[in-house]
């Protein structure tokens, strides 16, 4: 498995130095992530129930153009989502899920958009590597984690989103997608459960 990680990063590596030559249109965002599925509330025998509440997140991107309906985009996103575990006759226990995503994704411009001036509605999906901590404590996990513990794992995100003309080449960015956690996600096995996120951003693009 951490060989595969290993390709799927070397591939997105690959993939920037042969676009780095083309015009890429960088954007920045801030992001809205809600989670869903067994990452919004997980009940386990116990009863124990876990739940992550909605987190705000930033982006980095960079979309290289290939013709005028279609670009490959690199994105390096980071959030941070903090929740609870509760168990009847206990006090709250504090979770936290560090994430750190590089993802590699295609952007489809529908009819009117153009992505060589990165401007109109396109769909968009890729997969992303996502590097997570999850940790736990009755304090703050950031700095009192009781238990903690590291995942690399290959996601999927798909969505749509549109961008607006405001001056030159700076545009408004509007996006709505889903994140879904493609592996070691089985909680049976000990694994945290699948950071499965619907996650609304709003940035520029240059």
């Amino acid at each position: 498995m951490k060989n595969r990680f290993m390709a799927a990063i070397a591939l997105v590596l690959a993939s920037g130095v042969s676009l780095a030559a083309q015009d890429a249109h960088l954007g920045l965002s801030v992001n809205l992530n809600v989670p869903t599925g067994a990452f919004s509330s997980t009940t386990y025998a116990g009863p124990i129930t876990e739940a992550y509440d909605p987190a705000l997140g930033v982006a980095f991107t960079a979309s290289f153009p290939v013709d005028r309906s279609m670009a490959f985009r690199l994105n390096l996103s980071g959030t941070t989502f903090s929740g609870h575990a509760d168990e009847p006759g206990y006090d709250r226990y504090n979770l936290q899920d560090a994430m750190f995503s590089l993802g590699g994704e295609v952007q489809l411009f529908m009819a009117g958009g153009d992505a060589q001036r990165h401007l109109g509605s396109y769909l968009i999906g890729g997969l992303s590597v996502d590097l997570e901590r999850f940790s736990a404590s009755y304090g703050d996990p950031s700095f009192y984690a009781d238990n903690a513990v590291s995942k690399t794992r290959l996601g999927a995100t798909v969505g749509f989103g549109h961008s607006f003309r405001y001056v030159g080449r700076w545009r408004w960015n509007m996006e709505v997608t889903f994140h879904k956690t493609l592996t070691a996600y089985d909680t049976n096995a000990g694994d945290p459960p699948p950071a499965d996120f619907v996650r609304v951003g709003a940035g520029i693009v240059f």
